[in-house]
């Protein structure tokens, strides 16, 4: 049973860390289109002022919900540690056995190649 527990701590690690390179790689693409929509700032005409102007303003939008969602997932990381390592007090043998279960499968793949 505490196994299960501990098997959904590192399926939960394996989310985070998907969703900490997901949030990474979305602030790229806003570091990108915004030095896209500020090169554009020479050219003249009412239309593409009004279209860059759009644009820098969903930027901050997007920015505000990243920082947001970035503080959210910062939280759950810090409970899901604080859970592994009431987990690994309260059942350190047990982790042990894991962790040494784990080394060895990794181990055994890295071997194959």
């Amino acid at each position: 049973m505490t196994a299960k527990k501990f098997d959904h701590s590192v399926v939960h690690d394996d989310k985070q860390a998907g969703a900490e390179s997901l949030i990474g790689e979305f602030k790229s693409l806003m570091a990108d289109a915004e030095a896209l929509i500020k090169a554009t700032e020479d050219h003249p005409g009412e239309a593409i002022s009004s279209i860059r102007n759009k644009a820098l303003e969903t930027l901050a939008g997007a920015k505000e919900s990243l920082s947001g969602v970035e503080g959210k997932l910062l939280d759950k990381a810090k409970i899901a540690a604080d859970g592994a390592d009431d987990f690994v007090h309260r059942n350190p043998w047990e982790a042990v056995g894991v962790a040494a279960g784990l080394g060895l499968l990794i181990g055994l793949f890295i071997g194959r190649r």
